[in-house]
């Protein structure tokens, strides 16, 4: 048997706290529709995972997503911005059979709208087309390279469709986003499957990382440079800092020589003396063979002329008195 442990008279124990049910509390959704459409939602369903199919509320009647990340990920990827909906239930099978028929029907609403688009002559690119799970709002996604007038477009699809027409443009990378494709590399393309944010890209990322400057070699099925670009950028600019910068004369122990170009991958640098011959040595040996320039003499600055010095402000300033004129004799 065990012993009995007595507790002294007058001593209290600790008494915890029950921890709070997680029924009633209320956390963060994000949800995500078709294309790389996604929105933030509250909800108070403790069951509810990743992958899920739910019900939310949207601004003009309900529709129905699939739970792409909760709680703590899920705020901090919405940061500071507003959540209006929250999240009704789970969706059931029926309704989840309802949001493949609507995206089987998208395809025909596309092609009608294209149509459309030709009658009346406008210059836009239908791209894509949306239904809402409960069919009070229809999105078609365009892209045009200017303005375009589309109020008669709108009517005439209104009345064909009997339902709310909202018309979107966005721009060509994300329309590759929404339709998804092939890049160059043989992958299903890094926008449509797992880039959530599309950064600006500019030519000078193809220069930092010495790649060729046509465009047709760095740019994506969109016609914009690659996304790629940007994913090894930051290796390139923290290799080249070890490495003297293009085009800088250096004197080793052959002489006085200019750096031609470098090579972080073979970690070698391409030299030109002064005979323009050239060399390709590795970056160690030519750290061995740098030849340390003493450091010039500072050189004497230059006497500055003494400036006049200014008046003292708490004096008085008075202008000086004209000297007076000697007086002349008066004329007898």
């Amino acid at each position: 048997m065990r012993d009995k442990v007595e507790v002294p008279v007058g001593l209290e124990l600790p008494v915890f706290q029950p921890l709070p049910s997680a029924e009633g509390q209320t956390f963060l959704v994000e949800v995500g529709f078709k294309g790389m459409r996604k929105g933030f939602y509250t909800c108070t369903d403790p069951s509810v995972r990743a992958n899920d199919w739910v019900m939310v509320e949207v601004e003009r009647g309900r529709d129905v997503g699939r739970v792409v990340s909760l709680g703590g990920v899920a705020q901090k990827k919405c940061g500071d911005g507003p959540v209006l909906f929250p999240v009704l239930r789970p969706a059931e099978e029926d309704e989840v059979r309802q949001v493949y028929v609507l995206r089987a029907d998208e395809e025909r609403v596309r092609r009608g709208t294209r149509e459309m688009v030709q009658q009346h002559g406008l210059h836009m690119k239908v791209s894509d087309a949306e239904w809402q799970w409960d069919r009070n709002k229809l999105t078609i996604f365009f892209t045009a390279e200017r303005r375009v007038d589309f109020r008669q477009l709108v009517r005439e699809l209104a009345r064909t469709f009997r339902t709310r027409i909202e018309l979107k443009q966005i721009g060509v990378r994300d329309e590759a986003a929404q339709l998804g494709g092939v890049g160059r590399c043989g992958r299903a393309l890094c926008c449509s499957t797992w880039l959530r944010e599309i950064k600006p890209i500019s030519l000078q990322l193809a220069k930092d990382q010495s790649l060729s400057l046509n465009p047709q070699q760095i740019s994506g099925t969109c016609g914009r440079l690659m996304c790629c670009l940007t994913y090894e950028h930051d290796a390139y600019l923290q290799a080249r800092k070890r490495f003297p910068r293009e085009g800088k004369t250096i004197r080793t122990t052959v002489g006085n020589e200019r750096v031609i170009a470098i090579d972080i991958w073979r970690m070698q640098v391409t030299l030109q003396d002064e005979n323009r011959q050239r060399r390709t040595i590795d970056l160690e040996q030519l750290k061995a063979e740098t030849v340390v320039q003493p450091a010039a003499a500072p050189v004497a600055r230059a006497e500055r002329p003494q400036l006049p010095s200014l008046p003292n402000p708490a004096q008085s300033q008075r202008p000086p008195r004209r000297p007076r004129r000697p007086m002349e004799p008066k004329p007898e």
